[in-house]
């Protein structure tokens, strides 16, 4: 099995639980108007690893991860190569190491022909990061150019089959922050039992640079970034 791997970052902080290697895989199907990493879009901008060979090459950092670390697999969308991840998970499992997926949840499908596999990624994911982009499908749509009525089924299968979850949401002002719109976020969670964590994160313009390298336009060319305040009222809101 093999997978293509945009890039590793081999001493992440902020994507699950301690100290961690965040593989971030190549290929989305989402066009979000803010995405920091438009280069990880196109399926073949990567590098082909084997399972084995990525495993061995992150495995070399675990001594960073101690008991609270661990593995990462981000995008791109991670769900799009889920067969590749499932193999890549099975292999840290088999070292006790914690396994956590960020995904923002597009490929997941409730059709018989799906569950099998993504059932199999379940037992060897401790934890899912599953970024919501917006509740109101409209909205969604808007910002991504895709439902979301599938990931937000997602996010209810996961908690039904017991997984951990952590709910991450990009704060656009003007856009996404909107009372009703985390009012909505804040009901969502409010139905998930296994829900371990919200966040928000704030809207940033690092990414603008990539746009212009990659030909494309910014879409959101002029919008502020959150001030404090801002980002302290979203998360009165939502409650955390």
């Amino acid at each position: 099995m093999k997978g293509m791997v945009h890039s590793l970052e081999t001493f992440g902080l902020v994507d699950g639980p301690g100290v961690r290697c965040v593989v971030f895989l190549q290929g989305c199907h989402m066009r979000c108007q803010y995405c920091h990493n438009p280069e990880t879009w196109r399926k073949d901008g990567g590098q082909l690893w084997t399972a084995e060979d990525l495993f061995q090459k992150v495995y070399r950092y675990h001594n960073y991860w101690k008991s609270t670390g661990g593995i990462t697999v981000s995008g791109g969308e991670p769900l799009l190569q889920m067969n590749f991840v499932t193999e890549f998970f099975q292999l840290a499992k088999q070292k006790n190491v914690h396994t956590a997926l960020d995904t923002s949840g597009n490929p997941f499908s409730m059709e018989e022909r799906y569950l099998p596999g993504f059932d199999q990624l379940l037992q060897v994911t401790d934890l899912f990061l599953l970024d919501i982009k917006a509740i109101d499908s409209t909205l969604h749509k808007k910002l991504t150019g895709q439902d979301n009525q599938n990931i937000l089924a997602m996010a209810h299968y996961l908690s039904a089959q017991g997984k951990d979850l952590w709910i991450r949401h990009v704060l656009v002002p003007g856009l996404t922050d909107s009372e009703q719109e985390l009012l909505a976020l804040r009901d969502l969670a409010g139905t998930l039992p296994t829900l371990k964590r919200m966040e928000i994160l704030p809207y940033h313009t690092l990414g603008i640079a990539k746009w212009e390298q990659l030909g494309y336009d910014y879409p959101l060319d002029g919008i502020p970034i959150p001030t404090v305040e801002e980002v302290k009222r979203a998360e009165k809101i939502l409650g955390i």
